[in-house]
């Protein structure tokens, strides 16, 4: 077999313009990877401006200003947990305007929205939406609108920093390395929000949580957490102690259940100063008593009802109020029943800070307000149903200062509650920088979670 070999001469003049076009479109890709190397690592390196930025942006009238209307208008309007309809009818409609993907409902009332690449890492930010049956004593334009109900937990001022921080987020997308996802909770107080969001798949595939929540027990432009046990966990009760009622002026044809009550009371005081571990704290408050409407009549009924605290298990805490409430009641005669779960409020967890979550919480504070601006936190008494999202998964939970020497602010669930506007730049910055800085952290670890994404992306 013969084989013939061919070969295709070009002339000269064609054979340097093909070189030159091969050396042409090499430097142009060697430049282009040079490039995207070059913004790769402006990005990775630029994530500690970030905190400063937001706070910047946050502050400007046109964020500052669109927070403050929507803080207004929910405030107005309270709404009570799982009847959050136009709350969140407003949050959907924001959201829109940001050009932010979500989904709804969860939970009832529920909004989860995403902002970044839709793919791993995933890291959530939280806020709740719910009011208080309370009517507001502060008289000011913005007053609340609904009778017996009014937002003096400050979940208004949530859902605005929460949105403030979307709409930062959203605008630096470019930069997120993976996925925020953005949590509005409904039935905070003590409902179980947090729970039925977990059940309704709100965690999915996120690695981390945070939340903040505003105080004026620390000054305004300062942040306050600490590691580990951050808040009690929150257990609730509620007795009705029946005995035999009748006229006041012969109480031996009655048995008396207001005597009975004043001792259940009295013995539930010992559960802390008797039975409790001097260095384990813990609290019994009784906070509701109501029985009979006469001056000379000896009522039928007394009801009960009070608060558990705790940081350990509630069980045995549980048992003990049930038994001495009974006993108690049946050393006067009388009979009891105890209900663990009065309108549906189940005990709530304490909430536990990751050390690793709390220590980079710490640190992005301190870039965005200086080395002083972060206090470490005592653990508070106090319960929060963020910590059914923090046992899933870490989390982190932190107040935010908003209190002013010139001015004075009354305590969370008083109906003097009033809100220091000013902090509403400060929350939506800490939020939009933790998830920043979060991704841009776990990113150069790696993630050695399953890969996931969310179609709403």
């Amino acid at each position: 077999m013969t084989t013939i070999r061919t070969t295709c001469l070009l002339p000269h003049s064609h054979m340097a313009i093909l070189n030159n076009t091969v050396l042409l479109t090499l430097t142009f890709q060697l430049i282009f990877l040079l490039r995207v190397s070059s913004e790769s690592s402006q990005t990775a390196g630029d994530a500690s401006q970030f905190p400063k930025k937001f706070l910047e942006l946050a502050k400007s009238p046109e964020v500052f200003d669109w927070m403050v209307k929507i803080r207004r208008k929910i405030h107005e309007n309270p709404e009570l947990g799982y009847e959050e309809f136009e709350t969140s009818k407003l949050i959907r409609s924001e959201l829109d305007l940001i050009g932010v993907k979500y989904r709804y409902p969860v939970a009832v009332t529920g909004v989860i929205g995403y902002i970044g690449t839709g793919e791993p890492p995933f890291v959530a930010l939280r806020a709740d939406m719910d009011a208080l049956p309370m009517q507001e004593g502060v008289e000011w334009e913005h007053k609340s609108k609904i009778a017996g109900k009014m937002h003096a937990c400050g979940h208004d001022r949530h859902v605005s920093m929460l949105l403030g921080a979307a709409k930062l987020l959203q605008e630096h997308r470019h930069v997120l390395q993976g996925t925020v996802v953005l949590i509005f909770q409904p039935a905070e107080e003590g409902l179980g929000g947090a729970k039925k969001m977990i059940e309704e798949g709100a965690l999915k595939h996120v690695e981390a949580i945070f939340g903040i929540h505003l105080t004026n027990r620390v000054p305004l432009g300062k942040a306050s957490s600490r590691p580990g046990s951050m808040l009690a966990g929150a257990s609730f009760f509620e007795a009705v102690i029946t005995g035999k009622g009748g006229h006041a002026a012969i109480p031996q044809h009655t048995i008396d259940p207001v005597i009975a009550a004043s001792s259940v009371v009295l013995s539930l005081q010992h559960l802390v100063s008797r039975e409790t571990d001097p260095l384990d704290s813990k609290v019994v408050s009784i906070s509701k008593v109501s029985g009979g409407n006469a001056f000379n009549v000896i009522p039928d009924s007394v009801t009960i009802g009070g608060t558990l605290r705790a940081f350990t298990s509630f069980s045995q805490l549980e048992q003990r109020v049930k038994e001495i409430i009974t006993k108690q009641a049946a050393v006067h005669r009388c009979n009891a029943s105890v209900n663990l779960t009065p309108n549906g409020k189940e005990p709530l967890p304490p909430t536990v800070n990751d050390v690793g979550l709390h220590k980079q919480f710490k640190n992005m504070v301190r870039d965005m307000l200086g080395e002083e601006s972060f206090v470490e936190a005592s653990p508070i008494m106090g319960g929060e149903d963020f910590s059914y999202f923090a046992e899933v998964i870490p989390g982190h939970f932190a107040f935010l200062g908003m209190q002013d020497e010139t001015k004075s602010y009354a305590s969370a669930h008083s109906s003097f509650y009033r809100v220091n506007e000013d902090a509403l730049p400060y929350g939506a910055a800490v939020h939009a920088s933790t998830a920043v800085q979060y991704l841009k952290d776990r990113a150069s670890k790696g993630s050695d979670n399953p890969k996931g994404f969310h179609d709403e992306l």
